[in-house]
């Protein structure tokens, strides 16, 4: 991987082909648009298709090996391989619902769904990774900005579903199949790493907003049009217009280097200030643009990183001066992971991460059920699309907030955890007392707080344990929605669901005594997510005030290690 000079390729092209990336590595959302027609044509139980939807779940979260892949492999490696893995996965379940392939063993069927949206984890940590390192001092805004899209493709994939392939289960998964593909080896070619600047100037600010403000346009959209098709029979014309419009809405974010293009003399100055302060994340510039000062104590602090050289070679080289000694790294630098996993502070932001988005996780997985016993709702998607829409909302707000006051006030981004978490209690208690009036808003809370847990914990880690091993220790974290949703949603609610629905004499339950348990017991489990949000934001205090003294991000000196 050969990184550009500064100004040569703006991130922001990267940036706007990462949206297209998100909106193919929302694949996994697809899941419940075609498990009908897997358990109609192949005659699964509802046991058998609650398992692949574990398959479903698990495929999604489990980036440990991508993580690892994106510091040995150019973006478009990675990138590639999530393509391979959609069309072989996507391939397969296509020709099962199909039926060109009859009686396919169960289990091969259960190890496509993993391969398919496995392919997700790939797409997204090759676009993460690469834009939060072209983007090292707007961290919480590209996080938000990305997770935000993600969040809204189970919209557009699902609009694409009902209004281009008139509601066939067999074509999306060819779309799956042959559709992320291409999407993915178009976009390929823009997603690679940029030299950055190493400070945020007044335009970037300006593009940011804009970039925000079109993402939420289309999440209005989305939510408009959905409405619109499901209240009114509309023409085929008609929605063939809503996609073609929702097409150049998703291609918005491009109007910015498009801009920097036609108008460059506004940026003339910043490229060479940034060519000259550029600090490459990645480890890799264009050695005419290095300090032949630093160039030699370059070479061996890279050498300094091999784990092949003696401990003589390294004592010579400490005893003529040339390099500092090996020093575990401070919070800020960058930790490999190893170095990570046994700080306490990396675990802290795991278990809170995971006491967050497992609760959360848990509502959403049974969103359908809690809306048919507490209200006798047949047709649950306004309540569906009420969460995914507050779910993004939550995942852009998120960015932008924390970014906001973590430049103004040095506050730690897992602050806006805790105050999430303890909205998220409120929330469980709204649910579990059953007040007529309150679903829809209780509903719409949990979303916006869920949004919130995954949009804070990617930049934070990056911010605590530095962009280097980036990949690794984000995925690792990420482990924290399917165990979570094992826990509370397979064995707390299933149990508790099960066990009511048999005091009624039936398979299904119906009053708030179906879900009330498992709400007061979330409820707990938030609480202690923000007393433990609390104690690690005092923790990182001082972290965050070194990072972002003076209002700006500071990008912290390489420990050598």
């Amino acid at each position: 991987m050969v990184a550009l000079k500064a100004g040569s390729r703006p991130p922001w092209v990267g940036l706007g082909a990462a949206v297209w990336v998100q909106i193919a590595a929302g694949n996994a959302y697809t899941f419940p648009l075609y498990s009908s027609a897997l358990k109609s044509v192949l005659g699964f139980s509802q046991q058998q298709l609650t398992v692949l939807g574990v398959a479903n779940d698990f495929g999604e979260n489990v980036g440990i090996v991508p993580g690892i892949a994106c510091n040995k492999l150019p973006p478009w490696a990675v990138l590639f391989v999530g393509v391979c893995l959609s069309f072989l996965g996507y391939g397969v379940l296509w020709l099962a619902v199909s039926e060109t392939v009859r009686s396919m063993p169960y289990w091969v069927l259960f190890l496509a769904l993993c391969v398919a949206t496995h392919s997700s984890a790939w797409l997204g940590t090759a676009v993460l990774v690469t834009n939060m390192r072209n983007f090292p001092v707007s961290r919480g805004t590209v996080a938000g900005i990305l997770k935000g899209y993600v969040g809204l493709s189970a919209a557009v994939l699902t609009e694409v579903y009902t209004m281009v392939l008139n509601g066939s289960a067999s074509k999306l998964l060819m779309f799956l199949a042959l559709g992320i593909p291409v999407i993915c080896l178009a976009m390929m070619y823009f997603v690679r790493a940029c030299t950055p600047a190493s400070e945020e100037d007044s335009s970037e600010r300006v593009h940011f907003l804009f970039t925000q403000a079109a993402s939420l346009f289309l999440a209005i959209y989305l939510l408009t049009t959905t409405v619109l098709t499901d209240t009114l029979s509309l023409s085929g014309y008609i929605n063939y217009v809503f996609v073609a419009i929702m097409v150049i809405l998703l291609m918005s974010p491009l109007a910015i280097p498009l801009k920097m293009t036609l108008f460059p003399a506004n940026h003339k100055k910043l490229d060479q200030s940034s060519g000259s302060s550029g600090n490459l994340i990645t480890g890799e510039g264009d050695s005419n643009q290095t300090d032949p000062l630093l160039s030699s104590a370059t070479y061996l602090g890279s050498f300094m990183d091999s784990d092949d050289l003696s401990d003589v070679d390294i004592l010579l080289a400490v005893g003529e001066g040339a390099v500092n000694k090996k020093r575990r790294p401070r919070r800020g630098e960058d930790f490999k992971f190893r170095e990570a996993v046994i700080k306490a502070d990396f675990w802290l932001l795991w278990i809170v991460y995971f006491l967050g988005v497992g609760s959360g996780v848990t509502v959403l997985n049974n969103l359908a059920q809690i809306g048919v016993s507490l209200l006798g709702l047949n047709d649950t998607t306004v309540l569906l699309s009420l969460f995914s829409f507050c779910n993004f909302l939550g995942r852009l707000g998120a960015g932008a907030v924390s970014e906001h006051f973590v430049r103004s006030k040095a506050i730690p981004r897992t602050a806006w955890m805790a105050i999430t978490q303890i909205i998220m209690i409120i929330t469980f208690l709204l649910y579990a007392s059953a007040l007529n009036g309150t679903l829809y808003a209780a509903t719409a809370l949990l979303g916006i707080c869920y949004g919130f847990q995954f949009a804070i914990m990617i930049p934070t880690a990056s911010e605590l344990f530095g962009l280097r091993h980036f990949g690794i220790i984000f995925n690792f974290m990420q482990l924290g929605n399917p165990i979570g949703a094992l826990l509370f949603s397979g064995m707390l609610a299933g149990q508790v669901y099960d066990k009511e629905a048999a005091k009624q004499g039936g398979s299904s339950c119906t009053g708030p005594e179906c879900y009330r348990l498992t709400f007061l017991v979330l409820a707990g489990v938030c609480g202690l997510g923000a007393l433990l949000s609390m104690i690690l934001t005092i923790r990182i205090r001082p972290v965050y005030q070194m990072l972002y003294a003076g209002g700006s991000f500071r990008l912290p000196q390489s420990s050598g290690h």
